[in-house]
């Protein structure tokens, strides 16, 4: 990795931890936090879909410790197929559907992703959305344009790129900051680290900056890990 690339994603890095302090608390009120996961499953990651599964109930598992998170599903595959579950607080049922779903061929619609992001920000309080893909094969200024108004709703986008195609990163980079969220790239060397974001993101929706901060001062957390890793 060059000095470049390494201060590059050093830079991200900070980024996300700056949105996780700037980020208004959830859970003030006393409802549970609500996070929206939206996968490609598209046939290009089936080779890494086992992975992301253990992964992301790796996620619901940390997240459900604090008691207070309701899920959101959507996945998009195949001939136009786009679905989301129901809000759910049972992420071991969730986890069983997101086992169930097998990867088909298909082109990315990840407008459709934020168009639904949109509609349930703007119907009712969402504390983060994490974005899960590898490619990207649809207008970026279309996806700006919502991406856009997902910002003004208040609601942070945290996107991972699996691979290094350069137009999925370019889009994803300008849905991150249009939403004020975070990008990340990831591969099969870098689970762990993306186990540990996704953890924290989750930790956080669930319970706020107070929580984020006590799995950092007990585990070693999410900066820790990655500046280690980075450096």
């Amino acid at each position: 990795m060059s000095r470049l690339q390494r201060q590059k994603e050093d830079s991200d890095v900070e980024a996300f931890l700056d949105r996780v302090r700037q980020t208004p608390v959830p859970g003030s009120s006393g409802q549970p936090g609500r996070l929206m996961l939206a996968m490609d499953a598209t046939m290009s990651r089936q080779h890494s879909w086992d992975m992301a599964l253990t992964i992301q109930a790796e996620m619901f598992s940390e997240a459900s410790r604090l008691g207070g998170l309701a899920v959101q599903l959507v996945y998009f595959r195949g001939f136009g197929e786009c679905r989301a579950s129901k809000w759910t607080a049972d992420t071991s049922g969730l986890a069983r559907l997101m086992a169930s779903v097998r990867c088909a061929g298909g082109q990315t619609q990840i407008l459709k992703v934020l168009k639904h992001f949109r509609s349930e920000a703007g119907s009712g309080k969402v504390n983060a959305c994490v974005y899960v893909g590898d490619a990207l094969e649809e207008p970026i200024d279309d996806l700006a344009a919502v991406a856009g108004e997902i910002g003004l709703l208040g609601v942070p986008i945290f996107l991972f790129q699996e691979g290094s195609d350069s137009t999925a990163e370019r889009g994803f980079r300008e849905i991150a900051r249009l939403t004020r969220g975070a990008y990340f790239p990831f591969d099969r060397g870098s689970a762990s680290t993306l186990r540990e974001l996704l953890s924290a993101v989750a930790v956080y929706a669930a319970g706020g900056l107070r929580a984020l901060e006590a799995r950092s001062a007990s585990r070693g957390g999410c900066a820790s890990l990655l500046l280690g890793k980075m450096t």
